[in-house]
């Protein structure tokens, strides 16, 4: 997810919502139980405040003229608990204590905690004073359950839980239609791009964001670059193939009619012009180009008729009519242009021609029944200059190699495999 922007984006959401709304959960807890224990100690203060109220002095006694009417107190061992002591001696306690006794350290005491008889837990108030016409010390103490306490905090908290469950999954489903909304943008550049890589366009649209517009002239720049130095290479290409021509048809001239030079003149002859017709003919482009396969194979078969029946060979094709190459026409014809010469020239009586657009690629199989090649010669066959018989068929030995450096140039690769013809079949395997 760190490698993803999406990824980055809700993973920060995520961590941001659960530190918040867990803060949030801790807080307001805190402040709930706040308010239950003071609500509840001032209930205790409430109690001890009326118990102090009903003191009174007989024959130098201390005296409980009159006892509080709550019925929790009455209850045994229910964890309501008063007691008065006047020094070490009782004065009152509630009906709940039973005989117990409540104990514990001397002083004004507020919210301390407590044990009773059974161990339950108390929360415990103490208030320590002096009346008139006693000297002995008045100690005050109520107490409350501290499990009553708890199970009111948990009739609140348990809610609370709930409710920010609940605003926690709704806000993370805001944040991810949020980022999801926020990233479209980035989705269709990415299409548009895509686009101009499979050859729809040939340039992106302007962004709807201003955020990823300076990004989208970059890459259009960087394409109008990609133009002119590809537009500038095949002008040298031009320049360096007339620069070639010359001094070979003053050679061809200075040499006699049967010299054995005139025929490798005419081969190098032969090729220059085809890689000078190549750069004449070439489009401006690299990117945003896009070729059918169909009519390329047609016209490449076409230029093959008359050397395909000096040979008495025949041209089997099976192309489904969507096929598309994203190049240029030019680079496509000189692919299978030179494979087509290839099995022509070996093949003894049958070239077939086999397209195929499995999802994302384009696979071509320009197979024939010749002599083929055994499977530790095909490398071999691929490099520039390399021929394996130098006998037979006339040929420069870069056929195979030009078309492996475009395969690649473009993505993809040239295999040179055994045909089911009994010869070689060379495949092309593209991106589409």
């Amino acid at each position: 997810m760190t490698r993803s922007i999406r990824g980055r984006l809700l993973l920060l959401a995520a961590v941001w919502l659960t530190a918040a709304l867990l803060g949030a959960f801790l807080l307001i807890a805190q402040l709930l139980e706040d308010f239950v224990t003071d609500r509840f100690d001032a209930e205790t203060l409430a109690i001890a405040d009326s118990l102090i109220g009903q003191l009174e002095v007989d024959d130098g006694r201390v005296e409980l003229d009159d006892t509080p009417l709550d019925v929790r107190f009455t209850l045994p061992l229910s964890g309501w608990y008063w007691q008065v002591m006047a020094g070490d001696a009782t004065v009152a306690r509630s009906p709940s204590l039973l005989d117990g006794q409540l104990t514990g350290p001397a002083g004004d005491l507020t919210g301390a905690t407590g044990r009773d008889a059974d161990a339950a837990g108390l929360r415990v108030l103490r208030r320590e004073l002096t009346i008139p016409d006693s000297d002995a010390l008045i100690a005050v103490t109520v107490t409350a359950p501290l499990a009553e306490i708890e199970g009111s905090l948990a009739q609140i908290v348990r809610p609370l839980a709930v409710a920010l469950v609940v605003l926690g999954l709704g806000l993370a489903a805001a944040s991810v239609i949020q980022v999801t909304l926020g990233l479209r943008s980035l989705d269709r550049l990415r299409a548009d791009l895509a686009r101009v890589r499979a050859g729809d366009s040939d340039r992106l649209a302007r962004p709807d964001v201003s955020e990823l517009r300076p990004l989208a002239s970059e890459i259009n720049a960087a394409l109008d670059q990609n133009a002119a130095l590809l537009t500038r290479s095949r002008q040298h290409l031009g320049n360096l193939a007339h620069s070639l021509k010359t001094p070979l048809a003053a050679l061809s001239n200075e040499l006699p009619p049967d010299h054995q030079g005139q025929a490798l003149i005419t081969r190098m002859d032969r090729l220059i012009g085809w890689h000078l017709r190549r750069a004449r003919q070439a489009g401006p482009r690299l990117l945003g180009q896009r070729t059918p396969v169909a009519p390329v194979v047609v016209d490449i078969l076409l230029v093959l008729r008359w050397p395909l029946a000096d040979r008495g060979m025949t041209a089997d094709v099976d192309c489904p009519p969507d096929a598309a190459f994203p190049g240029e026409r030019q680079d496509l014809e000189e692919m299978i242009g030179n494979l087509s010469e290839n099995a022509a020239k070996w093949g003894r009586t049958r070239l077939r021609i086999t397209v195929r657009t499995p999802p994302d690629r384009l696979v071509l199989r320009i197979e024939d029944d010749g002599p083929g090649l055994p499977p530790d010669q095909a490398p071999l066959a691929l490099m520039r200059g390399a021929r394996l018989d130098e006998l037979g068929a006339p040929g420069a030995g870069l056929g195979l190699a030009i078309v492996a450096d475009l395969a690649a140039l473009h993505g993809g690769e040239l295999r040179l495999e055994r045909s089911d013809l009994g010869g070689l079949a060379a495949v092309l395997d593209l991106p589409a």
